[in-house]
């Protein structure tokens, strides 16, 4: 067995975890899977330009289950994806368009971390 080291992650004590989920039906897999790889052409330059952007990851699930999960410095920072246009206006559009249905978005306070 291979030995692993932990780290901590050194965050910021006001950082936060945003949760984004959807969902479509797994038969569609293929258009939404694709839909997603277009949005992230633009939301991606969009997100960049924003303070406090720790991490993003965006993930589809051929089970039917989309998600995106972003770390930010702050609740504020982390807000700022609810008013952005090309994510609330642009992607949403793109995505529904495809047959997805999203879930409310949650910020949660980080509580503690380690990465492997």
């Amino acid at each position: 067995m291979t030995e692993r080291t932990t780290l901590a992650e050194s965050l910021p004590t006001s950082s936060v975890i945003r949760i984004s989920r959807a969902n479509f039906d797994p038969t569609r897999f293929a258009e939404v899977d694709a839909a997603s790889k277009k949005t992230a052409q633009y939301i991606i330059p969009a997100v960049r330009r924003l303070p406090g952007l720790l991490h993003f990851y965006s993930g589809v699930s051929p089970k039917g289950e989309m998600v995106q999960v972003s770390v930010w410095d702050t609740d504020e920072h982390a807000a700022q994806l609810n008013t952005l246009k090309e994510m609330v206006v642009d992607g949403r559009r793109d995505m529904e368009a495809v047959g997805v249905t999203f879930t409310p978005i949650f910020h949660y306070p980080i509580d503690w971390t380690w990465t492997v």
